[in-house]
Order: C-alpha cells, then sequence, then structure tokens
C-alpha cells in the first residue's frame, strides 16, 4: 500500500525521538488466539509507515487463527500508537498492539482485539465502561527438567519441600530474585502499577498484581505481559508456562478477572450500594452483572479455560488429596473462594476465579462483559451467596451449574449459546469451535500412561 501521502509528521518526530534513545526496530503486534504476539519486524525509520498502515499480512491460520488459504485477502496490522512501550529487556525494540484490518478500516472477523472494541463500544452506548484487573500466575523452571519421566519442572530455587504450601513464603521469593527482580523493575517501567508479587502454592509458581485499568488497556497490558515474561525468563536462563497444570501434584495457573462497571461519563463505580438488602454492600447492578456472568459459564469455560490441560485445574481436589483452590460449580458467594464467582469484601470488583493462564484476554472479557451486561439488562438476580465449600457438593444444589469437566463440553456449549452467536463473528466461532474439536480429538485419541498402569494388566 502507497502510504507516502498518509505520513504523519507527529509520527516522524516520534520516529526520530525513539531512535536518539537508542531503539532501532518497532513491531506492531497483533494477536493469536493462544495470546502470543505477532508481527514483523520494522526498523524505526519506516515507524511512520506502519502507523500509516503499510505491513500487511496472510494471518489465517496462524497462531490457530481460522484455517490459512492462499488465495484470501491480505489484512492490515494497525498499530495503536497509545499502546507504545520501549522493551526494557531489550531497549533496541518498542512494541504496540494492533489491530488486524481488511483494507486498513474493516475489523478482522479473527481478531480479538477488534472483538473487545466492539463490546466496549456497546457496553458505552448503554452508559458502562468496564474496568478490570486480573492475577496472573505462571511456572518458571530450568530448561533441563525438560522430559523427566515424573514431569517435575525445576525452579530457579526449590521451595516444593515447604508445607502444606510454599504460597507467600519471603525466603522462595527471595531466592528467585534473578528472576522476579526484573521482572518487577520492567512492570514498574512500563507503567504497570505493580503492587505486589509473590510465590505461589506450585513449586517455581508466581503471581504477578497490578492496578486495574478499562478492559481493552488491560488486555493490551497482558499481551505485552506475555512477551516480556518469555523474554525475561530467557534471560535469567529459565523457561516460563503459562501452561495452567503442567504436573499432577502441582496446583494450577490462574487468571483471575476482577472486574467492575464505571458511569462511562464520571468513571464512579457501580457496584457498591450502603443500601443492598443482603447486607453485603452490594449494588443490584454488581448482583445483576454476576448473575449473566453464571448463566453462560459454561459456554464461557470455552475460552476463559480453553485447552485440554485448563480442565486438570478444574478439579476439587489434587492428586494429594488437598483442595484445588479452583472452581468447580458456577456458584457465587460472599469471599467464598471455592466458588467460581467471589465477591470480595475488600475491593468494589466482582472476580471470576474460572479464567486461567492461557485465556486469550480480548476475546474472554468481550464474552464475559456481553453476558455480564445480558444480566444488567434483564435485571437477573444470582440468589443469596453460597456458604458451603463447593468441593464436598457432591451433587449440584437446585440450579447450581457444575463447570464444564472437558475441553469438549465446554466447546458444546458454546456453540449452543445464543449469546456467543451474538456477540463474536460467525466466522470466527465456527472455526474456533473446529480448532477446539481438533484439540480435544488429538487429545482424546493418545493412550497414556495412566491407562496402561489402570488397565494393561487389570483387563
Amino acid at each position: 500500500m502507497d502510504t507516502a501521502k498518509q505520513i504523519d509528521p507527529e509520527h516522524v518526530a516520534l520516529a526520530e525521538s525513539l531512535a536518539a534513545q537508542g531503539v532501532e526496530f518497532a513491531l506492531g503486534g497483533f494477536i493469536d488466539i493462544t495470546g502470543r504476539s505477532k508481527s514483523k519486524v520494522i526498523p524505526i525509520s519506516h515507524l511512520p509507515n506502519l502507523l500509516a498502515g503499510s505491513e500487511r499480512y496472510t494471518p489465517r491460520g496462524m497462531g490457530d487463527l481460522g484455517r490459512m488459504t492462499p488465495n484470501e485477502d491480505e489484512c492490515v496490522a494497525m498499530p495503536d500508537p497509545s499502546t507504545l512501550k520501549i522493551c526494557p529487556w531489550d531497549r533496541r525494540f518498542v512494541w504496540m498492539a494492533a489491530d488486524l484490518l481488511y483494507g486498513g478500516t474493516v475489523p478482522f472477523d479473527h481478531c480479538t482485539r477488534s472483538m473487545l472494541k466492539k463490546q466496549v463500544a456497546a457496553a458505552a452506548d448503554e452508559g458502562f465502561l468496564l474496568n478490570l484487573g486480573v492475577e496472573v500466575e505462571l511456572f518458571a523452571f530450568k530448561p533441563e527438567s525438560l522430559g523427566r519421566a515424573d514431569g517435575y519442572l525445576e525452579p530457579m530455587a526449590r521451595s516444593g519441600t515447604l508445607n502444606p504450601t510454599p504460597a507467600y513464603d519471603a525466603e522462595a521469593a527471595m531466592d528467585a530474585m534473578g528472576f522476579l527482580g526484573p521482572m518487577a523493575h520492567y512492570l514498574e517501567e512500563t507503567g504497570f502499577g505493580l503492587f505486589s508479587f509473590d510465590t505461589e502454592g506450585g513449586d517455581g509458581q508466581y503471581e504477578f498484581d497490578f492496578t486495574y485499568a478499562p478492559a481493552l488497556e488491560m488486555a493490551d497490558r497482558l499481551t505485552f505481559f506475555r512477551l516480556l515474561v518469555k523474554q525475561v525468563a530467557k534471560q535469567a536462563g529459565l523457561i516460563a508456562t503459562f501452561m495452567p497444570k503442567p504436573y499432577s501434584e502441582a496446583w494450577g495457573s490462574g487468571a483471575h478477572f476482577n472486574m467492575s462497571l464505571a458511569d462511562v461519563e464520571t468513571g464512579a463505580n457501580l457496584f457498591r450500594d450502603e443500601a443492598d438488602t443482603r447486607g453485603k454492600g452490594w449494588s443490584k447492578t454488581a448482583y445483576s452483572f454476576t448473575a449473566g456472568i453464571i448463566r453462560h459459564a459454561r459456554s464461557l469455560a470455552a475460552v476463559a479455560t480453553p485447552t485440554v490441560n485448563s480442565y486438570k485445574r478444574l478439579a476439587p481436589r489434587l492428586a494429594d488429596g488437598t483442595i484445588s483452590w479452583a472452581p468447580v460449580f458456577a456458584a457465587y458467594g460472599d469471599n467464598n473462594r471455592s466458588c467460581m464467582m467471589r465477591l470480595p469484601r475488600n475491593r468494589p470488583a466482582v472476580e471470576n476465579r474460572g479464567v486461567d493462564s492461557t485465556a486469550n484476554a480480548y476475546v474472554t472479557a468481550a464474552l464475559m462483559l456481553a453476558a455480564g451486561l445480558e444480566g444488567v439488562r434483564l435485571g437477573l438476580d444470582p440468589g443469596d451467596p453460597v456458604e458451603d465449600i463447593t468441593y464436598d457438593w457432591t451433587k449440584a444444589g437446585e440450579g447450581a451449574i457444575r463447570l464444564p469437566r472437558t475441553l469438549l463440553e465446554a466447546i458444546e456449549a458454546f456453540e449452543e449459546d445464543p449469546l456467543v452467536h451474538e456477540t463474536l463473528p460467525a466466522d470466527f466461532v465456527s472455526s474456533y469451535i473446529d480448532m477446539k474439536r481438533g484439540e480435544w480429538d488429538d487429545y482424546h485419541t493418545n493412550v497414556t500412561a495412566w491407562e496402561r498402569d489402570k488397565y494393561l494388566l487389570a483387563f
């Protein structure tokens, strides 16, 4: 595309300023369904052209963005300059989030960032702004532990001998500062508003918590965060993974979504109400938003917990019989961490614990926002909060919704849910269903060591 007449003088000045700071290359990263940032590498002198839409892609089939066909039209990756960050682990690069657009104007059906932008705009038309905070968990381990027969991932510093859990252990965190220290500095430098990080319940498992933001901004942050984590881990001699359940004895890695609606004009939080008849301090809007998400919990699982491995985390207990701290039922509780939805006492946001670290934040937030707003429009009520520890439920109570036990269950619910088809582009929905069914079939046709141990000599 000829962009000679479209060059913005401000972008020329930006390129010159970045070059003066030592920046050599730019990335205009669109995102694939697995959450990986994709981009050509652009010399910084070409940045004004990049921001004018110079870079074209044939993205379908890359990172599971539908099936690749050699005769389809190209997309333009249109970066959002407001997301520009100098990569602190390698200051030769700047990164920006980008939309995939046909002809530079029409959103590509598989562009998940465009899906979230559409839902954010629809929410604004109804007077709402979605704020989102995400508690991101991950594992970091030594490369030489790959392929171990027992599946154990050797961390930078072992903490797994601590009982009952290494979570929050100060010494374990300090022993891993070769990885955690640079991460903290870089998150601060790039405006994440980091307020804590810690060891979690798995050996070599860590959590980072940073300031909430409007949903699109938070999804952009998480895209950059994934890139940052992978690169910083490599520099520390480690491999980082967002796989939710890397081995049977490990705790799972979640990415809890903490959501609140604000008035789009004033920014005032709409989830608190001291006149709450339940005495919990929540507004009718908060309860209805929660009820909407619960109503669509089984179909939401297809994007919030999108892998075969995700459902190894969504189990009541770990291999040793201790509770998993992951949700099993789509119920809500007043500070009850065994429920999918928690209404915490310390912040005016509802927490969905049924999201893991493999979720594409854009499409997950888009569908969750649509579900929550449906609940608000219909005035749904989730009933009274669940006080029981749901892991001990032997059967669902009246009206209780069991989260899917497998990816196949989730995809079937996703396919059957009218809200999915109303919210997401038809081509994306059909491609996603095909892709995830194929993933399930791939898994299901493989005979595992567990099956041989269980059945080979028993029959």
